[in-house]
């Protein structure tokens, strides 16, 4: 994985925990919501340790009323 990548992947993190917050979910609310049994996979995803799915994206863009390109893109 290059550089570059890693950093989309810390920005998409940064940005869920961003919206998270904002919205005042816990890890494992916020896991529920989205379809998930623990939070494990989302904690994950906020530190950068993991890349979301096609899937994720469109269910977290979805929950949280924003595009996709808000998302994935430098800008939210």
């Amino acid at each position: 994985m290059s550089r570059a990548d890693n950093s989309e992947i810390t920005r998409f993190g940064e940005k869920l925990r961003r919206l998270r917050l904002q919205r005042g979910l816990t890890l494992q609310e916020l896991a529920v919501a989205l379809g998930y049994k623990t939070h494990a996979y989302i904690s994950e995803l906020e530190n950068g340790r993991k890349l979301p799915t096609a899937g994720l994206v469109l269910r977290t863009a979805r929950f949280f009323e924003v595009t996709t390109d808000e998302l994935l893109k430098d800008e939210l």
